[in-house]
This record gives structure tokens, sequence and C-alpha cells, in this order.
């Protein structure tokens, strides 16, 4: 049990830095940024759309870096920019220094994501893997969480002191569990032959863009536009993220039950729910929305996971690599399209929410038809 916990909570801080923390934290700072001068709405919409892009990037070089200083040490890496990144962002320097580390804060996320699951699972026995990937996952529910309940605190002392304050709390996870590092040998990438793996990668992509909404403006929908405020914007994504952290651990148990592609299917269905309870004009029903869409999300990638086995058994790591990088595409496009789109409508959420619902729905089908072939492709 101790050799399984070890490198799968360093894993689960990994991930919780470089996503939970690193990227997603800002979702309840967003309208902190706005309200206090230092972005409008589109700038503060381009800065998520930045993390996008900057998490492509670090995803696609993460296994090149590795192969160059080691996992452990390319996880050290991402650790280390994430500090930096957040620590950067406590001056304002301007729209262009701001897009610059929230840039590589996305970088740092996807060095870290694109590692730390597959060399969790490549240090554990075999039959503690998926349990494995499980802890690692949820490291980023409970990073969206643990920054949902940090950040409203340290708001209240200005954002210099909030950013400050988040990479600190950083620091303090890199420095507890960097001896425990995961490691895995590193082999050339593997061709995808099942045309049910190119079928998964369109679904993943399609979700990632249905996911833009609730990931970046969640917390400003709550907060100015259903009226609630910032506290009521922070307590949004800390509906999020328990609802991610309830997503991950129960879609384990009914992949065992029923299987990957079918799950896969429900949980998206479950995503569509989410989009469309986010354009009901009601502050309370945005609270249910946001535990629905951290379900989908974090649940999402969890079954995606699982599906890469089922789809590609021998091929399952390059496959996992592949669609972290699909979904980092699609998300960055998306992000970048839909902050013209904010800025362009009035700063209309529901413009950007409807896009999501609509990406979701296409996700869904795309789900619906890799269940439908099951097992008759070779």
């Amino acid at each position: 049990m101790r050799g399984f916990l070890r490198p799968a909570l360093a894993g689960a801080a990994a991930t919780c830095a470089g996503n939970g923390l690193a990227r997603f934290a800002y979702v309840p700072i967003f309208p902190a940024m706005v309200g206090a001068g230092w972005v409008d709405g589109g700038g503060a919409g381009l800065l998520g759309a930045a993390a996008l892009g900057g998490y492509l990037v670090g995803t696609l070089g993460g296994r090149a870096a590795a192969r160059r200083i080691g996992v452990p040490g390319t996880l050290d890496l991402g650790m280390a920019l994430v500090v930096l990144a957040l620590a950067a962002c406590a001056w304002n320097g301007g729209f262009a220094w701001l897009m610059g580390w929230r840039g590589m804060a996305g970088v740092a996320g996807g060095l870290l994501m694109a590692l730390a699951g597959p060399a969790t699972q490549a240090s554990v026995a075999p039959h503690r893997r998926g349990a494995a990937g499980g802890v690692v996952l949820a490291g980023v529910g409970t990073g969206i969480v643990l920054g949902a309940v940090v950040v409203p605190v340290l708001l209240a002392h200005g954002l210099p002191a909030t950013w400050l304050g988040l990479a600190g709390l950083v620091l303090a996870l890199w420095l507890a569990v960097r001896r425990h590092w995961p490691d895995m040998e590193l082999g050339g990438a593997a061709a995808l032959a099942p045309p049910r793996a190119r079928l998964l990668l369109a679904t993943y992509g399609l979700h990632s863009a249905g996911m833009v909404a609730p990931m970046v403006y969640l917390a400003d929908l709550a907060a100015r536009g259903r009226g609630l405020g910032v506290a009521a914007g922070a307590l949004a994504w800390l509906l999020f993220g328990l609802g991610g952290i309830a997503g991950g651990v129960l879609s384990g148990r009914l992949v065992d039950r029923i299987g990957g592609r079918l799950t896969l299917a429900l949980w998206l269905g479950v995503q569509v729910v989410a989009l469309a309870l986010a354009l009901v004009p009601d502050g309370t029903v945005v609270l249910v929305s946001a535990v629905v869409a951290g379900f989908a999300a974090v649940g999402v990638t969890t079954v995606t996971l699982s599906v890469c086995r089922e789809v590609a058994p021998a091929q399952s790591a390059g496959l996992w690599v592949r669609a972290t990088a699909v979904f980092g595409v699609v998300q960055t496009a998306v992000a970048f399209a839909v902050a013209p789109l904010f800025a362009a409508t009035g700063e209309s959420h529901a413009a950007v929410f409807g896009v999501g619902l609509v990406s979701s729905v296409a996700a869904l089908a795309a789900a619906v038809a890799l269940a439908r072939r099951g097992s008759a492709l070779p």
C-alpha cells in the first residue's frame, strides 16, 4: 500500500499544482482582475486562453523534455515554472506581461499533466494502475477546491497577495512530494491504427470545446453575469471542484461495471445538462450547473483514460498523450475564438455558454457512435 500511495499522491500533487492551481485558480480570480481594472472582460478571457495555449505547448513537449532531463527532472521543472508564473502575476506589468506568464503557467500544467499519470501507473503494480490513475486525476479536482477556498481569503488582501499566496502554496506542495516523484521508461510514439481511436480523439476534442465556457467563465458568470458577487463566483468554482472529485471517483466504479465507452456517453450527457443549466437566468441554478459541470469535466477525463486502454491496449500511453494534445489544441482554438465573441456581444455569457452547449451535444453524439461500435472494430 505504501509503495502505491507515495507515487500516486506525488502525481496527484503535480496535477493539483499544474492544473488545479496554476490554470484553474485563475477562474475565481477572473472577476477580481476585471473589478480591479487590471484587464477588461475580453482581456481576462484572453488570459484564460493564453493558459490553454501554453498547456498545449507543455503537453506536446513533455516527453521530449523527459528524454533530456528525466521524468522526475521534468516534474521538478513543471513545478518550478508554476511557482515562477504565479509569482510573476503578482505585478501588474500590463496585459502583455500577464499574458506571457499565464501562458507559462499553462506550459507548466501541460508538462505535469502529460507525465504524472503515465509515470505513476508505470511505477505501481499492474493491479494498482487504475486506482493510481484515479488518484492522480483526482488531484485536478482537489486543486480546484483548494483554489476556490484559498483565493477568496487571499483576495481580501489584494491581487498581488493572491498570486504570491498561490505561488507559496505550490512551492510547499513541491517540497513535500518531490522525493517521491514517479518515473518511467520512455519509448517511441506508437502508431494508432484503430478507427475507434480517431473517433475517441474527436469525442474528447468536442468535450474540451464544450468545457471552455465553464473552465474560463464560470466564476464570472456567477459573479457578474448573475450579479451574485465575487464570493459567489468563488463558491461556484468550489462546487465545480467538488463535483469534479465526485465525478472522478464514481467514473472508475462505473467503468468496471458497464465499460468505458458507455460510461463516456453517460458522462457527456451529464455535460450537456450542465451547459444547459448554465443558460438558465437564475442565480441558484448556476450553482447547480457548477456542480454538474465539474462532475462531467473530471469524470470524462478519467473515463477517457480507461477508454484509451479499451481501444488500443498496447498503445494506450501514446493514445493518452495524443488525446491530451487534442484537448489542448481544441480548447486553445475555442478559447481564443470565444474571447472576442464575449467582448463583441457586450460580455454576453449566454453566447459563450451557448457555444459550449452546442459542442457538448456534438461530443455526446460522437460518444454514442463510439459506444455503438463496441468491439466490432479490430
